[in-house]
């Protein structure tokens, strides 16, 4: 194996060989194939920092490396959640889907079975664990999540803090019903599990909350409708609001999104995970800085 390929995740090496069929079976909007992704990945793994904290200026940033990051003894979540995500990974039930986001890099089929969802649209247990570690480290009081998909994410978030204030949005019915049923069987009772098109909701949920701690944005990975969560979201940040963009490096419209975020006026500090993006406004940021930080 190449230095190159190293560097590469399990998940890229997997895709790669499968290039080509895959450019055929997708693609609703212009998302990078697996080759141009696992390229992309390379590029960032050289210039990101390491994961360590070694070297790492920012107080706060290695703050975050040390008990977010890495902080893999300090939290331990629920057995029940990767209980859930074993059964999700088993059952071979279909269910129907209507994506009102930018579509699947895998395929548009309308009905996918619930092994097939949890396999390729549900964070694997490396991300849900930092979600975890990420709420259990901030304490987070009110989170808005768009995009629930079978809910494991949301799950973990809600197990991190279970006194906050939740608010998480689906736009395929089904999957929501899901997702909601999975909330109740691990007395989640208190999460707010909406259905519907995220523009519609959003601003309703806004509406009911007077600030925004943490939010997730894991829906609809096109350019504009990114933008438009963002400035939405902005009114109702504080100075030490999270925000979370997943798949930063999805699409160029994606890229492209993200780059007008890092350099909104508001923005003080963001983190580049490759795979998530993290964005912070502190006021005691006093110089804006953006990180890329390997994970």
């Amino acid at each position: 194996m190449s230095s190159e390929q190293s560097m590469v995740p399990k998940l890229f090496q997997n895709l790669i060989p499968h290039t080509s069929s895959l450019t055929s079976l997708f693609y609703i909007r212009p998302v990078y194939t697996s080759l141009q992704l696992a390229k992309k990945y390379v590029q960032y793994y050289r210039r990101a920092a390491n994961g360590k904290g070694h070297g790492m200026h920012s107080p706060f940033v290695f703050d975050f490396i040390l008990h977010v990051l890495n902080n893999k003894n300090g939290y331990h979540p629920p057995a029940g959640l990767e209980a859930l995500r074993k059964q999700l990974l088993h059952d071979r039930s279909f269910i129907t889907l209507n994506d009102l986001g930018a579509g699947s890099r895998v395929t548009n089929q309308s009905q996918k079975t619930i092994r097939r969802i949890a396999r390729t649209a549900v964070k694997p247990q490396k991300w849900s664990l930092f979600l975890y570690r990420l709420v259990r480290h901030y304490k987070p009081q009110t989170i808005i999540e768009l995009g629930t998909s079978l809910g494991v994410s949301t799950a973990y978030m809600a197990a991190a803090n279970g006194a906050a204030t939740i608010i998480t949005i689906e736009g395929s019915e089904q999957i929501q019903q899901r997702a909601a049923a999975s909330f109740d069987a691990l007395n989640m009772g208190f999460l707010k599990s909406w259905c519907g098109d995220f523009d519609a909701l959003l601003p309703q949920a806004l509406a009911q909350l007077h600030t925004i701690d943490l939010a997730y944005i894991d829906g609809n990975h096109r350019r504009q409708p990114t933008l438009n969560y963002f400035n939405q979201l902005l009114q109702k940040r504080n100075a030490h609001s999270i925000f979370v963009f997943d798949d930063i490096h999805w699409s160029a419209e994606m890229e492209e999104a993200w780059r007008l975020i890092q350099q909104h006026p508001d923005v003080r500090y963001t983190i580049d995970l490759f795979f998530m993006g993290l964005v912070f406004f502190r006021n005691d940021f006093k110089t804006k800085q953006h990180f890329a930080i390997r994970f």
